[in-house]
Parts: C-alpha cells; sequence; structure tokens
C-alpha cells in the first residue's frame, strides 16, 4: 500500500478525493473513504485533492495514525 486515508476524512463527506482519482481506487466506507491498497497506482493525486488532508504515504503516517493503514487492508481483504 502507498497511500492511506486517515482520521481528518472520518464523517467528511467530501468526495475530491474520488473525483480526481484515475484508477478509481478509492472507496466510501461508511465513516470515512478508503483506499484499495491493491489497486492505487501511486500517482498522489488524491494527496493534493484532500480538502482536509488526510492522505498520506503510509511511512509518512502520523503517529497514532498507523491504525488506518491496517483498517484498509482489512476493509478489502488484502
Amino acid at each position: 500500500m502507498t497511500h492511506v486515508i486517515a482520521q481528518p476524512c472520518i464523517d467528511t463527506r467530501d468526495q475530491a478525493c474520488t473525483e480526481v482519482c484515475p484508477v478509481e481506487c478509492i472507496y466510501d466506507a461508511g465513516d470515512q473513504f478508503l483506499i484499495h491498497p491493491a489497486e492505487c497506482i501511486d500517482c498522489g493525486a488524491c494527496l493534493t485533492a484532500c480538502p482536509v488532508n488526510a492522505v498520506y504515504l503510509e511511512t509518512d503516517l502520523p503517529r497514532g495514525w498507523q491504525g488506518f493503514a491496517e483498517k484498509a487492508r482489512k476493509h478489502f481483504g488484502t
């Protein structure tokens, strides 16, 4: 997985990230959007499109937010 959507996205309904994703790998998971780790092509379009700065490279997730990478893997079964 290269990109992860973290805490700031929870309960945010803005879909700017989904609109710019060229491979449509960002899905609505109920309380937030999640990036499918096997479908992401690491283009970075979602990084700048996110209005709440919730998208991070997995290696750059802030302390305490590493669980969001696991949340995406579990959600998509990867």
